[in-house]
């Protein structure tokens, strides 16, 4: 099993204020990430929190930050996930009607010392982001429908993630392969023996009555 993985705790499933703080702050020290998923009710159906809460957050603990912004205007909301304190902000490429719109999100992120991540949706092709793949930190692959907790993993994101491994062995890129929705025990070797490196668990963790043992097992051989 190849070392350094990262498991980074959803708070998609905490639905309450302030028991997101509280969720954040029971997993200081065992989390190595803290995954904020932001969600605006146009990208997707649902809305939750503001930069607000990331800040609050922040305040309150010092896990690292994963931001992941599934919104429809992502440059507008940048600069306000960052004054927040996140150490990852994450954009969607289906998000911008102008492509050439990624790169200015790229460079403001990364002029704020921020690490840029870009997320795609299972129906985008990793062909259809290959020209962006050699600026970002990390290339985030979901493995559901963007929006829901609790969904079911698309077989067919394995093949991107095997797919993106690739690209950056032959490349010599340095991008860290994150994967979000349906992570779970019953399949994260086989995202990690693809070449996954951060693993986003939301419902499985929340759900463990031992948080620190559920996200220790998903980095463990069975």
């Amino acid at each position: 099993m190849k070392n350094n993985i990262y498991v980074s705790v959803s708070t998609d499933p905490i639905k309450e204020y302030q028991k997101v703080v509280e969720y954040a702050k029971s997993l200081q020290g065992k989390a190595d990430l803290i995954h904020c998923d932001v969600k605006d009710g146009i990208f997707v159906s649902s809305k939750n929190f503001d930069a607000g809460l990331t800040r609050n957050i922040n305040q309150n603990c010092l896990t690292m930050l994963d931001v992941h912004l599934m919104c429809k205007e992502p440059l507008k909301m940048i600069d306000d996930y960052l004054k927040a304190g996140a150490n990852i902000v994450t954009v969607h490429y289906e998000a911008f009607e102008d492509k050439n719109d990624i790169v200015l999100a790229l460079d403001k992120i990364k002029s704020a010392k921020a690490l840029a991540g870009l997320a795609i949706n299972p129906e985008t092709e990793i062909k259809d982001i290959k020209m962006f793949l050699h600026d970002f930190d990390v290339i985030l692959v979901l493995g559901v429908e963007p929006g829901a907790s609790g969904q079911k993993f698309i077989a067919s994101a394995l093949d991107k993630i095997k797919l993106l491994d690739q690209i950056r062995e032959k490349n010599d890129f340095k991008y860290k392969i994150e994967v979000d929705g349906g992570v779970s025990i019953d399949n994260s070797q086989e995202l990690i023996s693809a070449g996954a490196d951060i693993l986003v668990s939301g419902s499985f963790i929340f759900k463990a009555q031992n948080k620190e043992s559920a996200i220790n097992s998903l980095k463990k051989d069975k």
